[in-house]
């Protein structure tokens, strides 16, 4: 099994710059096409782990600024993904929900900090197969003390503040340790349940029925108040060319490839970068 790992990392590292070159060049070379110029709706969508926001923030900000867009539908299938971008989409979303009605389509999964960007908008729509919710947050990591014991490999630190190897891998936490990253998971927890109790006007005193990090069907997310209705992606359109006041929808235009090449810059390359950051609380 260690071979085959072994054999399948020496490929990524011999061809991956290649990959990259190529991927590149598709972005900048091809012709990109041009929207339709009468489009008066907007599609942008959330797809994958949510490693980066930026390239979803451009968009968000497109829209709102594009005055010949009347509505915008959010498309969602996301796992979650790391706190910071997941917070910067939710209140990028609440903006342009402030200027133009913004619907939510959870295609699939609209979990964690998936959710989380999904809160402010005006309307959530999931597919009936969707899941829902994970509102949760979690810090993890592995202990290899034992490991490193048993094959002979120590560690030297040199630090400076009582808290700078707090989260490492190489030993057990001390409960100081522990009781400062529990203090800082605490903190984002109870940011993501104020918001999603605002967003939502649900009554945050009773989170536990909605946001303990459960995973709910459709129908069960319905029930608790996490979504407005359960329908497909021609529901959440029709939704959004009904709160836009548009009688005759004509959807923006994406350059596909483009779009594409976009996503697998910002989600593969930097998940695999992030793998070398250690530690980090995520949605």
């Amino acid at each position: 099994m260690f071979k085959t790992i072994s054999n399948t990392l020496q490929w990524i590292g011999r061809h991956f710059l290649g990959m990259l070159f190529v991927l590149i060049a598709l972005v900048v070379f091809l012709p990109k096409s041009e929207p339709k110029s009468n489009a008066n709706l907007q599609e942008i969508s959330l797809v994958g782990p949510i490693v980066d926001a930026s390239l979803v923030i451009k968009e968000i900000e497109s829209a709102q600024k594009d005055s010949a867009i009347k509505g915008v539908l959010f498309s969602i299938n996301s796992p979650g993904g790391s706190v910071a971008p997941s917070i910067e989409i939710a209140y990028a979303i609440s903006e342009l929900s402030k200027q133009k009605p913004v619907v939510v389509y959870g295609e699939n999964i609209v979990a964690s900090g998936g959710y989380y960007s999904a809160i402010w908008a005006d309307y959530i729509v999931a597919n009936p197969g969707a899941i829902i919710g994970s509102i949760g947050v979690i810090m993890q990591s592995p202990n290899f003390e034992t490991l490193m014991d048993k094959i002979g490999i120590q560690t030297q630190v040199v630090k400076q503040g009582a808290y700078k190897e707090a989260g490492t891998a190489l030993r057990e936490w001390t409960t100081q340790e522990r009781h400062e990253l529990e203090q800082l998971t605490q903190d984002t927890y109870d940011l993501f349940i104020q918001d999603v109790a605002k967003a939502r006007k649900l009554d945050v005193n009773n989170s536990s029925l909605y946001a303990d990090a459960r995973i709910f069907s459709a129908k069960r997310a319905k029930s608790v108040g996490l979504i407005d209705e359960i329908g497909t992606k021609q529901t959440a359109k029709a939704k959004v060319a009904s709160l836009a006041n548009i009688d005759d929808p004509k959807w923006k235009e994406k350059n596909k490839i483009e779009a594409m090449m976009e996503r697998f810059a910002t989600q593969n390359i930097l998940r695999i970068i992030s793998y070398g950051y250690g530690l980090k609380s995520s949605f």
